[in-house]
């Protein structure tokens, strides 16, 4: 079975959502350790920092779509970020490149990466 991709900036926003909801099981695992205020202490501070991670990757998505280049979508013409030299359209999942070489070509993510 074929890996499914999806676009860069939707996956990013997905770990970042991700993050928040790891922060609040581990917060609310120091209920198993009432007894020990240390315990508590390390669970909600581990949970806090999840936190706090999930809103700088919340932030840093937000400035790298601002520099995402805007295109419109051959397949479904709804407006989409491409980021890289290939990516997916956020809504249907069609391949676009920006990269005339690349026309025509089976999509693979490696394109993205520099050239060895």
């Amino acid at each position: 079975m074929a890996k499914k991709y999806k676009n860069k900036i939707n996956k990013i926003r997905s770990f970042a959502l991700a993050l928040i909801f790891i922060g609040f099981v581990i917060m609310y695992g120091a209920i198993f350790f009432r007894e020990n205020q240390i315990l508590v202490l390390i669970f909600m501070t581990l949970g806090l920092l999840c936190i706090i991670g999930s809103t700088v990757v919340y932030g840093w998505i937000g400035l790298l779509s601002t520099r995402a280049v805007q295109v419109v979508c051959p397949n479904c013409n709804r407006h989409t970020k491409v980021l890289g030299r290939v990516d997916m359209c956020m809504y249907c999942n069609e391949p676009l490149t920006l990269d005339p070489s690349l026309e025509g070509k089976d999509f693979d993510e490696s394109y993205n990466r520099g050239k060895k």
